[in-house]
């Protein structure tokens, strides 16, 4: 009996306590921002080129865009030391095309430079081991006989 009341009990709080959760409430889709300065046919042109001969970095890329058509051509060096040139084209009707081809490596003469020379190394004398009587692992103050102790191998 004890048991089906606190049964009933315990469903009544949970059956309170569900009707207390509140309902998903709908956000509304945050407003379109009308943006005045919109150029229906952009165009722009930008270029780059990168020649550092400390890194040994040299890449560089053109672009050219006017309206919905895109050209340009990018470069870099591999690292095999061949030169990948990348020229590509895009426009609303064929899309995306790109010609990829690879031109061979430009060996350049890099002074040489001079190697100090090497100082003889000492040779390794091996070091003889020497067996140290140690003391026994349970000598204590305590122990009387600290044999008794020891864990014969």
């Amino acid at each position: 009996m004890a048991a089906k009341t606190i049964i009933i009990i315990a469903t009544s709080i949970m059956v309170t306590k569900a009707s207390l959760v509140p309902a998903p409430v709908a956000i509304a889709p945050a407003p379109l921002v009308k943006v005045g300065d919109y150029d229906p046919h952009p165009q722009y042109t930008y270029a780059y080129d990168v020649q550092d001969s400390i890194t040994g970095d040299t890449k560089s890329q053109h672009e050219t865009r006017n309206g919905d058509t895109v050209s340009g051509s990018y470069s870099l060096i591999e690292a095999d030391g061949t030169r990948r040139v990348v020229n590509y084209f895009a426009d609303g009707v064929n899309g995306f095309n790109a010609v990829v081809h690879r031109e061979p490596a430009i060996l350049k003469s890099v002074p040489a430079v001079p190697v100090a020379p090497v100082a003889p190394v000492a040779p390794v004398v091996p070091v003889a081991k020497v067996a140290h009587p140690l003391p026994h692992p349970y000598h204590h103050p305590y122990f009387s006989n600290p044999t008794a102790f020891a864990f014969h191998q």
